[in-house]
């Protein structure tokens, strides 16, 4: 397209909120009513465009107007255009350091077992927030995904661009009613042991770590001790039903075994993964980011020392 042809179009732009309206309603009068401008504001921004492309955009029929197919084809065009450009607004608000609105984007099974239950300080320390809490696992797109952070375990790889700050190493080991481990003699051996397709290694690398591949090789030749779960959560949730034993990670059961719902009778080790916050790297720092990674850390630091 020509320089001149671009700026034709371009000086119609101020008309074509008015005439999406107009093809929504099928009416300039409720067009004009919606905008809160006059029918005759939206009367000549049609006539604009149509004179500027050559063509009727609607047909006029007493007192409602249909779309011709010129009329249909820039509606399209303008309703997507519109839509893209409110949504983009939209995020531009969101992603600001100044917004009130912030997403956070959280593993479903750290969110529901941990975070939420403790939301409620950060709120106290921060009411000038709007916090909108999204549960999702996995790499993310924050731009795309309409999200400030992310907090997720270090098990899959970062993009560049990212701002990544740990906040607490996460520590592993086998979890379970205190009336299920004495119905197997304290044995873990004896057990039923809980998996979930969203970590499938987590019994194996346990079991590396304390007991040596060999090990691992015997156990798992007995099909009858296994049980396989879709998620994370629900392996948990099996265990504290008296179920049999689950993988549990340190922050995510930590509140369970404080409040006796759970023990990890056999201790746990570390994993070499941690519970970290994703964000944009930006040249000016977000404060609302470095609000929640302080906090985040503050919190972890407080529950390994048991204040």
């Amino acid at each position: 397209m020509s320089n001149f042809h671009r700026k034709r179009v371009l000086a119609s732009l101020n008309a074509l909120p008015l005439f999406e309206a107009a093809a929504f309603y099928e009416s300039f009068s409720k067009a004009a009513h919606s905008l809160n401008v006059t029918h005759g504001a939206v009367s000549r921004a049609v006539a604009t465009l149509e004179e500027r492309l050559g063509v009727p955009l609607f047909y006029r029929r007493n007192r409602r107007v249909v779309l011709t197919p010129a009329g249909v084809l820039l509606h399209n065009a303008t309703k997507e255009s519109l839509d893209r450009l409110d949504d983009a607004v939209e995020k531009i608000h969101r992603h600001s350091v100044s917004s009130p609105f912030f997403v956070i984007s959280c593993e479903p099974t750290l969110a529901m077992r941990w975070l939420l239950p403790k939301l409620g300080e950060f709120y106290r320390l921060h009411p000038e927030l709007n916090v909108d809490v999204r549960m999702a696992g996995g790499p993310i797109d924050l731009l795309s995904e309409g999200c400030d952070v992310a907090i997720r375990r270090s098990d899959f790889g970062v993009p560049d661009d990212y701002r990544v700050t740990p906040f607490a190493a996460e520590r592993a080991g086998p979890v379970c009613t205190a009336a299920y481990f004495k119905s197997i003699d304290q044995d873990w051996r004896k057990g039923t042991r809980l998996h979930s397709r969203t970590r499938p290694l987590a019994w194996k690398d346990w079991l590396s770590l304390v007991e040596g591949e060999k090990t691992i090789l015997q156990n798992d030749s007995d099909a009858s001790l296994e049980r396989y779960f879709d998620h994370f959560f629900y392996a948990l949730q099996a265990s504290q039903s008296g179920l049999g034993m689950a993988i549990g990670s340190y922050p995510v059961v930590q509140q369970d075994i404080e409040e006796g719902f759970l023990m990890a009778p056999w201790g746990d080790e570390l994993t070499g993964h941690c519970y970290q916050v994703l964000s944009l790297d930006r040249l000016t720092p977000d404060p609302r980011v470095i609000a929640l990674e302080n906090w985040l850390k503050t919190l972890c630091v407080l529950e390994k020392d048991g204040s």
